[in-house]
Order: structure tokens, then sequence, then C-alpha cells
């Protein structure tokens, strides 16, 4: 795969404020773990293989266990996720393949039931700040592993 443009070259400044606005994750109310789950999984759904190969090393640097990180994409059937990460893996594929009217409320209660308001509300920024990032490394073909070093992933020992 051919990178087509270099974004962050091309938009320094945009890119310096939606990464400053990603990285306010750190201290949201949205616990690391659920965080990792949420990026590696809208990564999945959109098929943005730089952005999933980001993830999967940022999880296993902070201490995610290789199973439930190869579980992530079946998180339904399998039993390694608590109810508060199956509400977050939930949302984050509700939002993520939008439904033609809308979230249901169904969902909207289930999600609500582990989440406060506050929480609810950081998670949703969360989810529109990974599929921007898959957007705009999947329209310009960012390589996976390419940014490794720039941002201390090549410490995974994943490559």
């Amino acid at each position: 795969m051919t990178q087509r443009i270099n974004y962050i070259q091309q938009s320094p400044e945009l890119f310096k404020k939606f990464l400053a606005f990603s990285d306010q994750f750190k201290n949201s109310s949205i616990e690391e773990p659920i965080h990792d789950l949420v990026n590696i999984r809208a990564s999945q759904l959109n098929g943005c293989g730089f952005c999933l190969d980001m993830h999967v090393k940022e999880a296993t640097l902070h201490g995610e266990r290789a199973l439930r990180l190869h579980h992530v994409a079946t998180w339904r059937e399998s039993t390694l996720f608590a109810p508060r990460e199956r509400a977050a893996l939930a949302w984050t594929e509700v939002l993520t393949k939008l439904p033609e009217h809308g979230v249901a409320d169904d969902i909207y209660e289930r999600v609500r039931t582990q989440f406060s308001e506050k929480e609810l509300s950081d998670l949703t920024f969360a989810v529109m700040s990974i599929n921007g990032w898959n957007r705009a490394n999947i329209a310009f073909k960012t390589v996976p592993g390419s940014a490794d070093k720039a941002f201390g992933l090549d410490k995974a020992n994943l490559a």
C-alpha cells in the first residue's frame, strides 16, 4: 500500500487541534481499557488498518491481554467482557454504523444503565474521535505501522 498524501504535513494546524481533542480522552470519565476497546472496534468496523494496528499496540502497552484483543471482533459471543465494556462496544457500533432512523431507544437505555450522563457524553465524543481518525487514514491510505516510532508503539514488540 502506498500512502496518497501525508495529511499531517498538508494540514499541520488542523492535525494538531484534532490530536489535542483526541488527547483529552486521557483525562475523561472513560477508563483507558474501554477507550482502547472503542478505538479497536470502530477501526475494525471501518476497515482502518492503520488505526487498528495502532490501537492494538496501544492496548498491549496498556496491559490488555492478547486473547481479549482477539475477541473484540466477536464481543457478543465472548465471555471476556464485562457489562460496561459490552455497553461501550454496542454504543461504538451503533454510532459508527448509524442506522437509517438513528439510535433506537432500547440500545440507548441498555447503554445508559452502564454509564452516567457525563460518561455517555464522553464515550460519544471518543467514538466521534476515532471515526474521524479512521476516515482520514482510510482516505489517504496511511500505512499500518508507519508511525510506530513517532508514537512509541514500537515498544509493544508486535512488529
